[in-house]
């Protein structure tokens, strides 16, 4: 069997549609796709890593103000993985959750009101396009309830709990519906199904969060929960809402902006669109490789797969484009940043809610939905642009004796990032023990280092045995600290994966296949997202 597109494995581990056995079965013997899911339950569980925090006491709030005392600062950690985006699109959902007392949430009247939401949701809120619709079912002593909707033309949310006979609250959490017994589902007028959604978690409220951005004819939604086990019981909860837009399309402000084009250091640049509806301000753009660059990039991995007569080394180098800008008002104070360093190592996104990139068929080319924090007043806004970004083929490699590292570690720089390989491992990988029952063996490289503001970032890497063998690194993680050491240089640690080894080399060759690199531009470059009169 051909695999299957990234979309449609993605579908299958979020169990969109029914068990596919057809996919499941190919899933069980083709270890490509084992490490494509591989790469989507890592990724889920850090989700649920960093979204976890303990459960507030009742009595959090009062006891926190009688306790208020100084305290140092810890050290962060910007942690990190290099995954495989979906054919369809990769998703960067920003600011999403925290745990919620039951009583201060009964008190301020509402998920939506709350700071456990984004800002977007919460402004939108606070200027009264929240909708308390109450409609609950029951079944087995427990009542599941949707309480409120708030929609516009970029998102509809809804927060959701469930309450006991005894009238304890709870959050059925829907965030791993894998089992196939609870599903969430929104459709458009015509049936068809919307795909990209989110989910943010509190003690007692949970919300849902269907994404409209990039769809342009949709007037009505209908979203179903089907839902069979809350908290352990079983049951039958069926729900539908109907959620007119035709009138809230009136609440957005659409900008096209006419023939905003650009190219720098090989990138080009299209701005097409913004919109500014009342839980967020949209921006719409394309990057791509100019035709000399994608020529250049195209030619570099030519020379690579005739280097090393593998492609499946490719699976996760993501040749891609992007830019770094701000976005700043007529007073000329920046609102938004994407993609900004501001003194650390990895770039950051102040009033960011979502950034959406859908791969198309043309290497590079990405067309970018990006959805901000709105301002509480009306402004005049100018897109600026910063640098220009270019994942692209990179010729680094170093040779590696896995014998020698204990006592003489592996020192190497590239471009800004120091790294030392301090150890070669063979572990036992049991994370994919589920989907196929066989462990396996894969060899594990650590390294720490440091890393310069800005300096590029490695990205994908393939390894070269004694044997002339050549395998592509599964996985890539790390993290980078909010630390320097004693040259300025932010300190970072990274852990490389690659299966398909069955012991340690005596000596390879570690190969870097692309490199994300932040390029200045030559000329500053200003798009007023308004139409000028």
């Amino acid at each position: 069997m051909i695999c299957p597109s990234k979309d449609k494995l993605d579908q299958w581990f979020d169990m969109f549609d029914q068990v596919d056995e057809i996919i499941q079965s190919h899933v069980e013997t083709c270890k490509e796709c084992q490490q494509v899911i591989k790469m989507y339950r890592e990724e889920q569980e850090l989700i649920k890593e960093t979204l976890s925090t303990p459960t507030l006491p009742d009595d959090f709030t009062i006891e926190v103000l009688k306790k208020l005392e100084p305290y140092e600062q810890k050290k962060k950690r910007n942690k990190w993985k290099w995954t495989l985006p979906s054919a369809a699109a990769c998703v960067l959902a920003v600011g999403l959750t925290t745990n919620l007392n039951p009583s201060f949430a009964e008190w301020i009247g509402g998920l939506f009101t709350t700071e456990i939401v984004d800002q977007g949701l919460h402004i939108a809120s606070e200027n009264g396009h929240t909708n308390r619709i109450n409609q609950e079912v029951a079944d087995n002593g427990i009542t599941f309830r949707v309480e409120d909707l708030l929609a516009d033309t970029s998102r509809v949310a809804l927060s959701f709990q469930a309450v006991k006979k005894n009238g304890e609250k709870f959050n059925p959490q829907f965030d791993n519906r894998s089992d196939g017994k609870n599903v969430i589902s929104a459709y458009d007028q015509d049936g068809n199904p919307i795909k990209d959604f989110g989910y943010i978690n509190g003690s007692d409220y949970g919300l849902i969060e269907f994404y409209l951005r990039g769809y342009e004819s949709i007037d009505s939604l209908t979203i179903k929960f089907e839902l069979t086990e809350l908290n352990g019981t079983r049951g039958n909860w069926q729900l539908e809402i109907p959620v007119d837009l035709n009138e809230i399309k009136e609440r957005t402000t659409r900008v096209v902006l006419d023939d905003q084009k650009i190219s720098e250091n090989g990138v080009g640049i299209h701005i097409k669109e913004v919109q500014f509806a009342p839980t967020s301000n949209e921006f719409m753009y394309d990057t791509y490789f100019t035709a000399e660059e994608k020529a250049k990039v195209e030619a570099q991995i030519q020379e690579l797969e005739n280097a090393f007569g593998n492609k499946n080394i490719f699976r996760f180098a993501n040749y891609s484009t992007d830019i770094q800008y701000h976005i700043e008002n007529k007073s000329g104070k920046t609102l938004y940043t994407v993609n900004n360093f501001q003194d650390q190592a990895y770039p950051s996104d102040p009033g960011l809610i979502q950034r959406t990139g859908k791969v198309t068929g043309e290497l590079g080319y990405i067309k970018f939905n990006e959805s901000f924090i709105p301002q509480k007043e009306e402004d005049l806004l100018t897109f600026v642009l910063d640098r220009v970004i270019k994942t692209v083929p990179s010729d680094f490699s170093i040779k590696v004796n896995p014998k020698e590292l204990k006592e003489y570690p592996l020192s190497f720089e590239y471009e800004g990032n120091f790294n030392t390989i301090k150890k070669v491992d063979m572990q036992t990988d049991i994370s994919m023990q589920e989907i196929s029952p066989e462990t396996e063996q894969v060899l594990v490289i650590e390294m720490e280092g440091q890393k310069e503001v800005p300096s590029s970032d490695l990205v994908s890497w393939a390894i070269v045995d004694d044997k002339g063998e050549v395998y592509g690194a599964a996985f890539h993680s790390g993290s980078i600290l909010d630390e320097k050491d004693e040259n300025g240089r932010f300190k970072t640690n990274a852990t490389l994966t690659f299966d398909g080894l069955r012991e340690i080399p005596n000596e390879f060759t570690l190969h870097l296949i692309s490199v994300k690199r932040y390029e200045e531009v030559e000329k500053e470059w200003k798009v007023p997202l308004y139409k000028e009169s």
